[in-house]
């Protein structure tokens, strides 16, 4: 794993609102807005982007927690800017938390959390589930 990051660093990642990020289940789609699903994938998108520079090609970013605090639509068609912050890098895990505004409006906070793992390790556990 390199260390080549320090907490107060900072990630950004732009999502355009598609049809597929709106909320709908099995029973058809709720409405034309960003779901909370799709939106803390792409949360955990930007805070990923960390991980893609810090692990090497023997290592993988497995996911350990995900908060998502909804606080404000944003319609099909918009655009969502989101910015992740490191706060925290202890041994292996990077703790980030981030923001996603769309039109000046803060629609959504929480907290990510990744380990960095030898994928050998990783392949490993799967196995022997």
């Amino acid at each position: 794993m390199r260390s080549i990051f320090r907490p107060g660093d900072v990630k950004h990642f732009t999502r355009h609102v598609r049809a597929e990020d709106c909320a709908s289940f099995d029973s058809g789609q709720v409405h034309p807005v960003y779901a909370t699903f799709a939106l803390g994938r792409d949360a955990e998108w930007c805070c990923r982007l960390f991980v893609l520079e810090m692990k090497t090609d023997e290592e993988e970013g497995i996911g350990t927690m995900l908060t998502v605090e909804h606080l404000s639509p944003a319609l099909q068609g918009s655009e969502v800017h989101f910015t992740a912050t490191i706060t925290t890098l202890q041994g292996n895990e990077i703790i980030c938390s981030y923001e996603a505004h769309c039109g000046g409006r803060l629609i959504a906070r929480g907290t990510q959390a990744q380990k960095i793992l030898l994928k050998e390790k990783l392949e490993r556990r799967f196995a022997a589930l």
